[in-house]
């Protein structure tokens, strides 16, 4: 195999170009390390590119920006720090030769090479879940689209994909999706939710659902699809509180187009291939406090880890990412060796980080299994509380824990939800 651009190699491979690869790749710049991105599509910038809706950049940038300019500012610093990325970069294999060096397998449009890298930043983010992972039965006809799918042709192509719409899953995606086909003239029908609540940011549902007169259907799902050729109409049905077929309460929805939100899945494929160990919560990498995973010096950040409420998140944890991979690199291995576990006690499904160290600010993003209000989540070994007024699945919690908060003795600490 040739090498690939340079024959001394780098400090930092950074896998996927999104907003998490882009700013990890930024970071790492600034340190001083020798770094360069990997993508696979023919455009760095991520899925922000086809989001051409404000909500971007709040926290990030302190900015309400749409996604391309979220997008194109993280570029602009990418620009004026001279590093390079690879479009059309598919990695194929990574070979881990030791601890302290990584070998990657690419194929390009002009030939398969390999690359040497002491770190990896792993960004490859999460996909959509598509038609036959959801259980949906009927005709395999025309006009069924993962709301990605619609969102591009719509935001990147200038396509109206059908005029009467039903909307599977009521996370953020689906919501905003669902605002886009009312802005260009389409009839949205509903949005299907077969859970009790709405699985996206409160703030969607009222700016997405609510201000655009659009319905939502909880518990209730698209049982069946038909048509001929095309999507003509579906068949809803209602479910009950064990999440099961109510007979009888099956109906007709005359509609042209479905389109799918029906959750993204962390893409973690190459890991998989080397063993990386998963947590089945989050369906992405088990990381420490630093996003290292199990496998030393290869680092994850973005919805690859979990999936995030907003982009600012993602880019965060991309600077963490790349701060992870210079303390590595400097140290030959990460200086903590006694990571405190990160446990989930009463209504909490996920949490990420993992691991922390105790020995650092950290910042831990967990969602809960149901909703609640008047609620305090505590973390009992360290008294750490924090009062909310509500908490749902579809929105993060954010706990920002400081280093003064661990008193050196914790061998881990438990994240619970209590009333």
């Amino acid at each position: 195999m040739n090498e690939y651009l340079k024959s001394d190699g780098y400090d930092v491979v950074v896998i996927g170009g999104g907003p998490a690869g882009l700013a990890g790749a930024v970071r790492a710049g600034e340190m001083g390390l020798e770094v360069t991105i990997l993508e696979n599509r023919d455009w760095i910038g991520g899925i922000p590119i086809q989001c051409v809706h404000p909500g971007f950049g709040n926290f990030y940038f302190n900015e309400d920006l749409t996604g391309p300019e979220f997008s194109y500012k993280l570029i602009e610093k990418l620009n004026d720090l001279n590093i390079d990325y690879h479009t059309n970069t598919h990695v194929k294999k990574i070979v881990p030769v030791s601890d302290l060096k990584k070998k990657l397998e690419v194929v390009t449009p002009e030939g398969v090479f390999s690359v040497d890298t002491s770190t990896i930043i792993y960004a490859t983010g999460a996909r959509e879940r598509h038609l036959y992972e959801t259980g949906i039965n009927g005709d395999r006809v025309g006009g069924v689209y993962t709301a990605g799918e619609a969102q591009t042709l719509m935001d990147i192509d200038g396509v109206l994909p059908g005029k009467e719409v039903v909307v599977v899953g009521s996370g953020d995606v689906g919501l905003i999706v669902a605002r886009r086909f009312a802005l260009e003239g389409a009839e949205v029908k509903g949005v299907m939710e077969m859970l009790p609540y709405p699985g996206g940011l409160t703030r969607n549902v009222a700016q997405c659902l609510r201000d655009f007169d659009i319905p939502l259907y909880k518990r209730r799902i698209v049982k069946k699809i038909i048509g001929n050729g095309r999507v003509e109409k579906v068949i809803t049905a209602d479910l009950d509180e064990d999440l099961k077929l109510i007979e009888g309460t099956e109906t007709e929805v005359k509609c042209d187009t479905v389109a799918l939100a029906t959750g993204l899945i962390p893409y973690t494929k190459i890991l998989d291939r080397i063993g990386v160990t998963m947590d089945p919560s989050t369906r992405g990498p088990v990381v420490n406090g630093y996003l290292e995973t199990s496998s030393p010096g290869i680092f994850a950040a973005g919805n690859v880890i979990t999936v995030n409420d907003y982009v600012d998140y993602v880019a965060d944890q991309g600077e963490l990412a790349a701060e992870g991979a210079n303390l590595f690199i400097e140290n030959e291995g990460l200086p903590t060796k006694n990571w405190i576990s990160v446990e989930k006690g009463r209504n909490v499904n996920l949490v990420v980080p993992q691991f922390v160290s105790g020995e650092m600010d950290t910042v831990l993003y967990a969602r809960v299994e149901e909703p609640e209000i008047m609620v305090t989540v505590k973390i009992p070994e360290i008294e750490k509380e924090i009062s909310k007024r509500s908490v749902n699945p579809g929105e993060m919690i954010k706990i920002e824990l400081e280093k003064e908060d661990f008193d050196g003795g914790e061998d881990k600490i438990t994240i619970e939800v209590v009333n």
